[in-house]
């Protein structure tokens, strides 16, 4: 048996979790949030490099643009449905240390894709899809701490691990302008693609995007493997997890999360290009970053709540917040010969991306809490035995959920940027595509308040 595999694991026993269970969840937890910032970083890049082709000589339509933001987005969230069951089938400690070093594989093939400008669309789309990659790692990163943790503390872990983990989104849409300005790994990093700007020439190293990832990537590859650890209780073939899929409450969440991590990720990739777009005077990679930064923290924030008030009741009135948020919004954009106000535009899209992560964190502690409830309420008046089994499968069926519901909410990487670019395509406007959104997000509020936020609810929480 290996030395990392834990065999004894009771997070719901008191003594067991404050002696020994404790140190261990938070040491897997502080590795875990780096190697999911990582994968952030790596799925959400193409929504900074995608403004600056152009600029180097790349000739892309805007509808083109859009897709390779979209892209990433499609194949992240088609692989969280796989990686969703990983970590009971390979273990948490080896499935985060494969899935973060698999992330080399589009940070090095984009450092060197963006270098030739004659590279062929197709191959950047290739590289697109490859950078789903680090979107599936989310679904497999939250199973797993899901695991390591008592109900109690489940919404602080997983808004711990989800929003610094999410952070990945702003840091590479802050960092990545910075580093593409310098010759950061010298003549390693091959040489600058010079651009023309007011006349004036400017050297910019694209490949940096890409390669500065690398090391980050590499380091936390091999922390993980040395540092985190296997659960023998979370162990479950596929067979087992695939009972979610009988669960009316597994589809319900799906939906209610692809209103809040779908919006979170969808609005965080195509944000850049939406500004770019609509204020073509501005440049987008100066703002852009801080929308993802205060959906992530507000993550944080939003699991600690959630913890206190109940997370159907943060989730209904967050709908209700986003809702306002997008007509404000659509009120600042530009209407025809009508002038736009950016920093109107700009902090409804704050306070939008702020809901969107406070509602990631209460839909999330939302599944723990409903599985259980349905586990033991089936065990109610069994016996000692039967209600410590409830507790193993309501954490495996809950973890394969967190997986799942991730897995359907990615697809907000794809839908929102490819409606952004319909619609624009259509109509001249995005206005189309957010009066989508907040139809969307009505049918959230009325499911959120039946099935889980009134007083005589089946299902409270």
């Amino acid at each position: 048996m290996s030395k990392y595999m834990i065999n004894t694991w009771e997070p719901e026993t008191s003594h067991f979790w404050q002696h020994t269970g404790k140190p261990i969840a938070h040491r897997n937890l502080w590795i875990s949030i780096p190697a999911l910032l990582l994968a952030f970083a790596v799925w959400m890049v193409w929504s900074v490099v995608v403004v600056n082709l152009p600029s180097i000589g790349f000739k892309y339509s805007t509808n083109q643009l859009f897709w390779l933001t979209a892209l990433p987005g499609l194949s992240g969230a088609t692989l969280r449905i796989f990686y969703s069951f990983m970590v009971p089938i390979f273990g948490g400690r080896r499935w985060t240390t494969i899935s973060t070093a698999s992330l080399l594989i589009p940070a090095i093939g984009i450092g060197f894709a963006v270098q030739d400008i004659n590279t062929s669309y197709p191959t950047m789309l290739v590289l697109a899809l490859l950078c789903g990659f680090g979107g599936g790692n989310f679904a497999s990163s939250m199973a797993n701490i899901s695991f390591f943790y008592p109900k109690a503390q489940k919404g602080f872990a997983l808004g711990m691990n989800a929003g610094l983990g999410n952070l990945g989104v702003s840091v590479v849409q802050f960092v990545v302008p910075l580093v593409i300005t310098v010759g950061v790994f010298g003549a390693l990093g091959g040489e600058p693609q010079t651009w023309m700007k007011a006349g004036e020439a400017k050297q910019l190293w694209l490949q940096n995007a890409g390669f500065i990832w690398v090391p980050f990537i590499a380091a936390t590859a091999l922390i993980s493997w040395f540092g985190m650890n296997d659960l023998a209780t979370a162990k479950a073939s596929f067979a087992e997890q695939a009972v979610i899929f009988k669960r009316k409450h597994n589809w319900l969440m799906c939906w209610l999360y692809t209103g809040t991590f779908g919006s979170f990720i969808g609005y965080s990739a195509a944000f850049p290009l939406l500004i770019k777009t609509e204020f073509p005077d501005l440049n987008p990679l100066q703002y852009a970053f801080l929308g993802p930064l205060v959906g992530a923290l507000a993550r944080v924030a939003g699991g600690i709540i959630s913890d206190k008030l109940g997370g159907a009741r943060v989730t209904l009135w967050t709908f209700f917040m986003m809702i306002g948020a997008v007509l404000g919004v659509i009120y600042f954009l530009p209407h025809g010969d009508s002038g736009a106000n950016f920093w109107g535009f700009f902090s409804m899209f704050m306070l939008l991306f702020a809901c969107t992560g406070v509602g990631n964190a209460s839909t999330f502690r939302m599944i723990p809490v409903i599985f259980l409830t349905a586990r033991q309420r089936d065990a109610a008046g069994k016996g000692a035995a039967a209600q410590q089994q409830a507790i193993i499968d309501a954490n495996k069926e809950g973890a394969a959920v967190l997986g799942f519901t991730s897995a359907v909410a990615a697809y907000g990487a794809f839908f929102i940027p490819k409606s952004y670019g319909t619609s624009i395509a259509l109509t001249g406007s995005p206005v189309a595509a957010l009066w989508c959104f907040i139809g969307f997000y009505l049918s959230c509020i009325a499911i959120t308040w039946w099935c889980y936020a009134r007083r005589n609810a089946n299902m409270p929480c």
